[in-house]
């Protein structure tokens, strides 16, 4: 019998009532506010109200660098989840919500995937409680502030040619990169160059997921700045009169949403931010709630240690003040044989016989990804617990390589199944996790606050990527200058760079030395709270392939959906 798709076995739940998958965290139904039967929002009053509860301990999954077979991150951070359980445990799942763009692309949804799921998992990929939907209005209604500012008469003498704010969509649309607006008659609003991104890359949604409270989150809607004057002064939300409108639109989607896994764990999905752009990890609202919430609280990162996990740790933690205890790097064979460099996969094609063929020597050839990995979770002061996310066509000699790696890196190993046996399949990870998590916490920041904005860029360049140095524009060396004097010199960096490598270059595998970094452009997320430096081009509007998912999605005359991935 073929094994079910991950829709079949969602859709085959037996979900319990949110009522119950709160009371496990010590949320009454006074702080629930119910999205039908399975689905709910929790109140941010929750968060005072389990501040006597014991704090859980606190553990981000991560990864190797990203390859086209992938990992299986987020399956592996539910199987976690689940196998707590199994060992006598109580934990909670933070994730964040996916984004429409890439479930109708080419990446399907992200829910997890076989017995290690979050459901109802049609909901979770497709709006979910409207947070996307919310965080997109008040984008754009920030931008229909600029350009209504423009047309009459421009009072704060923005510059139209330095308007950084653009507008927002979450749907996948290369068309939508650059546009023109205000074509027409001279009613129709003042021509200038623009355009669009997906939801996921705007600064709104980054605010949501950085915000640490309700105040917080219009504080930093209010710092949005959406371009500068002649004379290189900043605009802000606050300065157009429109932070207090967009924080009303974001009124219901401040609130984390509660779900469940196949196995009863409670799941909070919360914010999406951009891998790339922004920090991409779910909400710190999130979890100020879950570390209350049980024994552990497990939540997971974009891309490999080199990006989402480096953020996780200087960004969002210094914004949260939490600590973590733990981090869980996943890693698989197939992936390892992709970094040694001598196969050529492409997503959608089968794989190249030779990969799938006993080979240990192969996964130790790919093998400096996941040292340097290791060593970027273990520079940060956290002990690194690696998962082997095991497939049926898996080898055990080559896991015994993969083990071999781990442990002479300093961290612990385990094999896990998952995705086939539900949370039994990641016990051994969870002994793992929890060992891991008891020693005693030597947490440290690559960099200080108070370092320049010039440091912060070259600690995570040489520490974290490995480069000899960095190397700046004309133009980003100006715009450093700029940001220094006006304030924003204290902030946090995010470096922009691409996700196939832990260099700036995604043709290098491995891990990479003997390179420099070069920044073209950096950028100000001022309202979100960090600074992000442009090192390559970045796609922040993804386009649709000829074989998007979404050609196989559709809609029973029932209301079941079908084909969703």
């Amino acid at each position: 019998m073929p094994f079910p798709s991950d829709l079949e076995i969602a859709q085959a739940a037996s979900p319990k009532p949110l009522s119950e998958i709160a009371a496990q965290m010590g949320i009454g139904p006074r702080h629930l506010e119910p999205h039908g039967d399975s689905l709910a929002k929790i109140r941010l009053e929750a968060i005072e109200d389990l501040e006597d509860r014991p704090p859980a301990r606190y553990v981000v999954v991560t990864a190797i660098t990203p390859t086209p077979l992938g990992e299986g991150k987020t399956t592996t951070t539910v199987g976690l989840g689940q196998a707590f359980r199994h060992i006598g445990k109580q934990a909670t799942v933070a994730i964040r919500q996916p984004s429409m763009g890439p479930t109708f692309g080419i990446k399907g949804g992200a829910a997890g995937g076989g017995y290690s799921q979050v459901i109802p998992m049609d909901l979770l990929n497709l709006h979910l409680t409207g947070d996307f939907h919310a965080v997109t209005a008040s984008h754009n209604l920030l931008s229909a502030v600029v350009d209504n500012h423009l047309y009459h008469g421009n009072a704060l003498g923005l510059d139209p040619h330095n308007i950084t704010w653009r507008r927002v969509l979450d749907v996948n649309d290369r068309a939508l990169r650059n546009i023109i607006v205000g074509l027409g008659s001279r009613q129709d609003g003042v021509p200038r160059q623009t355009g669009f991104d997906i939801t996921a890359a705007s600064e709104v949604m980054a605010v949501l997921a950085l915000a640490t409270s309700l105040p917080d989150l219009k504080a930093r809607l209010e710092r949005i700045v959406v371009g500068y004057t002649r004379a290189g002064e900043p605009v802000t939300a606050a300065d157009l009169n429109a932070a207090g409108s967009m924080a009303v639109i974001l009124r219901d989607a401040v609130k984390p949403n509660l779900l469940q896994t196949l196995e009863h764990t409670p799941v909070l999905v919360h914010a999406g931010p951009f891998g790339n752009i922004a920090h991409g990890n779910s909400s710190i609202l999130a979890d100020l709630i879950g570390i209350r919430g049980g024994d552990y609280l497990v939540t997971e990162s974009g891309f490999g240690a080199d990006m989402g996990a480096e953020r996780f740790f200087n960004i969002k933690c210094r914004t949260s003040g939490l600590v973590p205890d733990a981090a869980v790097v996943v890693a698989t064979v197939r992936a390892l044989k992709a970094h040694s460099g001598k196969y050529a996969i492409v997503a959608g094609r089968a794989l190249p016989e030779d990969l799938l063929a006993e080979n240990p020597d192969d996964v130790l050839a790919g093998a400096a990804n996941l040292r340097k990995q290791i060593d970027n979770v273990r520079l940060h002061g956290v002990p690194a617990v690696v998962a082997i996310n095991a497939f049926p066509g898996d080898h055990p000699s080559e896991h015994r390589a993969i083990e071999e790696v781990a442990r002479e890196a300093g961290a612990r190993v385990a094999v896990c199944t998952h995705f086939a046996d539900g949370g039994r399949g990641a016990a051994g990870l969870a002994e793992a996790v929890a060992e891991a998590a008891e020693e005693p916490s030597r947490f440290r920041f690559a960099y200080p606050d108070e370092a320049s904005l010039r440091e912060k860029i070259e600690a995570v360049a040489t520490k974290v990527y490995g480069a000899d140095g960095v190397d700046y524009s004309s133009e980003a060396a100006k715009q450093l200058d700029t940001y220094e004097r006006n304030g924003f010199g204290r902030l946090p960096v995010c470096i922009a760079k691409t996700h196939l490598s832990i260099s700036s270059d995604p043709t290098l595998k491995g891990a990479p030395t003997g390179w420099r970094m070069p920044v073209r452009e950096v950028r100000a997320s001022v309202g979100a709270g960090f600074i992000y430096p442009l090192c390559g081009e970045m796609r922040t509007m993804p386009g649709l392939g000829t074989r998007a998912a979404l050609f196989g999605i559709g809609l029973e005359d029932d209301g079941t959906v079908t084909g969703l991935s």
